[in-house]
Parts: structure tokens; sequence; C-alpha cells
């Protein structure tokens, strides 16, 4: 949820006003929106925010006016998004939808605030020039920020002092150690050389994960890739989920640049428009 509608909703808590959340919880093959759009309505029902427009959003708005009938807590409604099916939505997309539809008592809200400010976590490997521009970037987008780096006078509080979590690894081989990824995690590959990205990458693909992104250029993606056909046994079909060079190409130079172009990238991957 992005911080408007948790801002907006604080306030509607606040003048003691009911409303009902709506959430996607999980998609199957293509989706409007991907895991963890959401909606916010009001009992006179307008809306914040949305989980994927056309007829998926119509079906949902008329599940939220229900809720206000009904006060259920919480279910799950599950959207079939193709023309075929009898029961699907008669949408294009080809793919399904589930969709969480939540009552929220302004009398009551239990835990609603912390449970619903749920962010994606990036992973950041390398925390030099790029890695320390492009933390507070994605900070401020709302994404959780993990910096990890092997040399400790990098990875620190002082250099990294909002981020979500800095850690000091011993090398960038078996770097996932103690992480769990999942379908939300992203991996932001900025080592300080091209052995570094390797041993990130090769240990990244193994990984359940929303986004790999890797920096350098084609001459050294090339190489890399090579090796991790013909050493490691990766397809080509696996590396071409990898975005590489990383970012939007906005001729971008400095490090501060570079930045807004990885985060241009991930915005268009968590808003369902990836080309991987």
């Amino acid at each position: 949820m992005s911080n408007k509608i948790i801002y907006f909703a604080r306030d509607l808590l606040e003048r003691g006003e009911d409303f009902v959340i709506a959430k996607v919880v999980d998609t199957h093959g293509s989706a409007p929106r991907k895991k963890g759009a959401w909606m916010l309505m009001r009992s006179d029902g307008t809306t914040e925010g949305t989980v994927g427009g056309g007829r998926i959003e119509a079906e949902t708005e008329k599940r939220c006016l229900e809720a206000f009938g009904t006060k259920e807590k919480s279910r799950i409604y599950h959207f079939k998004l193709n023309t075929t099916e009898q029961d699907a939505l008669d949408m294009g997309c080809g793919g399904d939808a589930d969709i969480q539809i939540q009552y929220i008592s302004a009398g009551d809200p239990g835990n609603f605030l912390e449970e619903f400010n749920i962010r994606s976590t990036v992973y950041i490997f390398g925390a030099g020039h790029v890695g320390l521009a492009l933390e507070p970037v994605l900070r401020h987008i709302d994404f959780r920020t993990v910096v990890l780096d092997d040399r400790e006078e990098y990875a620190s509080r002082e250099r990294f002092p909002q981020a979500g979590e800095v850690r000091v690894i011993d090398s960038f081989k078996n770097s996932f150690g103690g992480i769990e990824c999942d379908d939300d995690s992203y991996i932001v590959i900025v080592t300080r050389g091209h052995m570094g990205d390797y041993d990130v990458l090769k240990d990244a693909l193994e990984q359940k994960r929303a986004y790999i992104g890797m920096i350098g250029s084609r001459s050294k993606t090339r190489l890399l890739y090579e090796k991790l056909m013909n050493d490691d046994g990766y397809t080509k079909e696996q590396l071409e989920k990898v975005y590489t060079p990383i970012g939007e190409n906005i001729y971008a130079e400095t490090p501060e640049e570079i930045a807004v172009s990885i985060a241009a990238e991930m915005i268009k991957v968590r808003n369902g428009h990836g080309e991987r």
C-alpha cells in the first residue's frame, strides 16, 4: 500500500469512519496489477488506489460495497481474467487474480495499520557510489531497503542511516545466507567488480524474486553470461530474465542519475509492466 493510502486510512480512523480495503494477494499469468496493489473504499463508494481497472475493478468495487452491509472482516475472491470460461470476467489478460476484501471498523481496527503497511524488499548488493545514491530513492518510493557489502567501512549505519537493514557479509559468494526471498523480492547487483557481480548473480538466479537487475556494460554482461552458461549450466532463457544493463535508458552517467534510472525500471516492474 502506498503511503498516500495509509495516511488517508489513518485520517478516516481518527474521524471514526469505517472503510473497506481491497488488496491483490496473488496473481497467476497476466493480470493488470500484481500482488500488493490496493484500493480503499469509503462508505459513499468513493475510492483511493486501484486493483487494475476495467471489469476487475468494477467487480471489486461491487464486493467492497457488499462488505459495508455484511461487515465481514475478511474474504478472498478469485477472478478469472479471460474471455473463454463461463464464469470469467471477459478480460483479455488471460490470467487469474485473488483479491482480499476486508472491512475495517474505526471502532475496532485491530492491527490494520501494522498489518497493511507492507512493502516489497529490495536487496542492494554493493554499498559503493551507486548503492549509496540508490538506497534513499528506493526507500522514498516505498521499498524496504537492505544494503549488503563485504566492506565494513561501506556497509555501515553512518553511510545508510535510514536503510531498513545494513549487512556486512564475508564475501559475495553465498551472499544470500540468512535471506529468504519471495515473489515480492527485488535484487539489485551493483558490486565493485565483475567477480562480485558474477557471484551474486549466480546465487540470485536460484532465488524467488520479482526482479533481478545488474549493472554493467553489454560486453561485461556477455562475458558473465558465457561463464554462467559454460561453467554453471544456466540457460539463455534463464539469463534473459535479468535486467541488464540495469535501469531505464535515460542516458544516465552519474550515480544519482543511474539511481533514478534503476528506480524507474523497478517501478515499471512493480506496477506489472515488466518485459522479462
